[in-house]
């Protein structure tokens, strides 16, 4: 499980990857869903996968607490509501 440290003014944190190095990782947005009640973030650690696009990663948390435990994304509608908001949000970006 990651831990995630302080969010900064740039919109950046810091995770603990599964070696136990510091990983600096980008806001893309944050998402509450009235019908899960749950509050969605997705983020990059700007890292490139083996087809050259950027690594994207999305978990639960909780904005309330100091330090948000980030949680896997269990189901498989949570998966589409995220995938929705990134396609919409790349459609966005790639309009301008």
């Amino acid at each position: 499980m990651e831990k995630q440290n302080e969010v900064k003014q740039d919109n950046t944190f810091t995770i603990i990857n599964d070696e136990g190095k510091e990983v600096k990782c980008e806001i893309l947005f944050t998402y509450e869903d009235e019908k899960t009640k749950k509050n969605y973030i997705a983020y990059t650690d700007n890292t490139l996968d083996s087809e050259g696009n950027t690594k994207v990663y999305a978990s639960i948390f909780n904005p309330e607490e100091e330090n948000p435990v980030l949680l896997p994304i269990e189901t498989e509608e949570e998966w589409k509501l995220i995938e929705g908001i990134l396609s919409s949000l790349t459609n966005d970006d790639n309009e301008e």
